[in-house]
């Protein structure tokens, strides 16, 4: 296999561009968890309660996936810097760590993904359960 040193750079846009919609969710879901926090504090609703530990693990999540993002960003440009000493060998193996990587990462978003669709499907229900229970 040959691999020149402009392909790990090929990943630089995307893992950026990940790198910050990770960091965005992160933002959203922490200034929920305080707003959520706030009302606990007002009234203890063992829902909200719920609702805080539902999003603790999301960011839990949100973490290690910027951890493995960053990794794979790590991964490629030092992956690159083995390929300018030409290191051909040593630097395919860091390239394949950063794809890795970036799989890792992929895959944990799609996990704090679905945890985000089962929490909004909940709130959902009780919408509906309550427009059913009005007719």
């Amino acid at each position: 296999m040959n691999l020149s040193i402009e392909t790990p750079a090929l990943l630089f846009s995307a893992t950026s561009l990940i790198l910050l919609a990770y960091t965005n969710r992160f933002l959203t879901i922490a200034q929920i968890v305080r707003g959520l926090k706030k009302t606990y504090d007002e009234k203890e609703n063992k829902s909200i309660l719920i609702e805080i530990k539902n999003l603790n693990l999301r960011l839990t999540l949100i973490r290690y996936m910027q951890l493995f993002g960053v990794l794979s960003l790590f991964l490629s440009v030092f992956g690159m810097l083995v390929l300018f000493m030409e290191w051909k060998l040593v630097g395919i193996y860091i390239f394949g760590a950063s794809l890795l990587s970036l799989l890792i990462s992929l895959g944990i978003s799609f996990w704090e993904i679905s945890i985000s669709v089962k929490a909004l499907r909940v709130h959902l229900s009780d919408l509906i359960d309550n427009e059913n229970t009005k007719d």
